[in-house]
């Protein structure tokens, strides 16, 4: 099966095989050696120095742990929007009490710093910036370099939801001065789902330190105490930070240079495939995604068809569109665990596929 979706990827052997250790006690001197090399591999990969949480949970629990450990209900939010997961951050803070302001975009265009910046010059009490680095719903990357360069400028918090791009797409923590950064196991990180992992920058301490959202589970200050002993505040997924491990050491083997010009490299035959196709691509390609390419669904194109199609008859797996791009667009995820073969494979098979599923090129 050549699973091309955003997530959950695919895992290399020794990651699975990883998976499958016994159990250990996770109050023990071997679990805490392997949550350190966890965490500093971890570090590696996010590009700072600071400290970085390991969370069991879905990405989306990263999301709120990062919002609930450095905001208070009432404080000003403002969630950039342009698909599913940019509304998805500001509607957790809205869940939380925050006054979320929504800087919307057009559903595949990149968010603007521009807009950024004349937004919190309009209302300086915003106190914090939310941002989607990859959004997975339109194939579209945002400049977190730029966003967080405004953001930092008018004295703001920026917290990047980073959780299908990180290791994939070169996000750099500390020279861009991200606050907070979320992501989990199983996009680019080439594991199982079942973990989060969150960086918090020093501005973030402070923030955190005076923040009055309520927590108990993601209360970061508790998880800071118990990781200075090596442990985790609560049962973490065993078999899945085994497996996090194993796939860290081979991101960190392979060298995050050359994982994101593969990446790009790979985006590009993708989207030059479908294109020779006669297939038209979905988002700004200004700003196209390394790990996940958009398409329309044109030419008398059933997406949802063609899904089952693909599936059944050739055993590649695609992804639909989401909410408003419901039937509108399919998308071809190419991240984490992914080679030029599989995509030559993904793009056979659509070619065979498209007639079936009413496309007229």
């Amino acid at each position: 099966m050549n699973l091309r979706i955003p997530g959950p990827t695919p895992c290399p052997d020794q990651v699975l095989k990883a998976m499958g250790k016994q159990m250990i006690n996770h109050r023990g001197k071997e679990f805490r050696s392997i949550l350190e090399q966890v965490t500093q591999r971890l570090k590696i990969v996010y590009q700072t120095t600071g400290d970085v949480f390991v969370l069991t949970c879905s990405g989306t629990g990263g999301m709120e742990a990062a919002i609930v450990n450095t905001l208070s209900p009432g404080d000003g939010i403002l969630a950039t929007t342009s698909g599913a997961f940019g509304n998805r951050f500001a509607e957790i803070g809205e869940a939380f009490g925050g006054r979320v302001q929504r800087l919307q975009f057009e559903w595949g265009k990149p968010v603007e710093a521009e807009a950024v910046k004349k937004a919190l010059e309009d209302d300086p009490s915003i106190k914090a910036v939310l941002v989607t680095h990859n959004e997975t719903s339109t194939g579209v990357t945002n400049d977190v370099k730029a966003i967080s360069a405004v953001a930092k400028k008018a004295g703001k918090l920026l917290l990047v939801d980073a959780i299908s791009s990180l290791g994939s797409i070169d996000l750099q923590t500390d020279n861009w001065k991200c606050d907070v950064v979320v992501t989990c196991s199983q996009k680019g990180l080439m594991s199982p789902p079942g973990l989060a992992a969150v960086s918090f920058s020093e501005q973030a301490w402070q923030a955190q330190k005076t923040a009055k959202m309520p927590r108990y589970n993601w209360d970061f200050a508790k998880a800071r105490s118990f990781q200075q002993k090596g442990e985790t505040p609560w049962t973490p997924a065993v078999s899945a930070v085994y497996a996090v491990n194993a796939a860290l050491e081979m991101i960190i083997q392979e060298g995050l240079p050359r994982i994101f010009q593969r990446q790009a490299r790979i985006s590009r035959m993708v989207r030059e495939g479908v294109k020779s196709l006669g297939l038209e691509l979905f988002g700004d390609e200004k700003c196209p995604s390394d790990i996940i390419t958009a398409v329309k669904a044109t030419n008398g194109l059933d997406p949802k068809k063609l899904l089952n199609v693909m599936e059944d008859k050739y055993d590649v797996i695609l992804a639909g569109g989401q909410q408003k791009l419901d039937g509108k667009i399919f998308r071809i995820g190419h991240l984490g665990w992914v080679s030029e073969k599989e995509i030559e494979n993904v793009l056979a098979s659509l070619k065979k596929a498209l007639p079936e599923a009413g496309f007229n090129k």
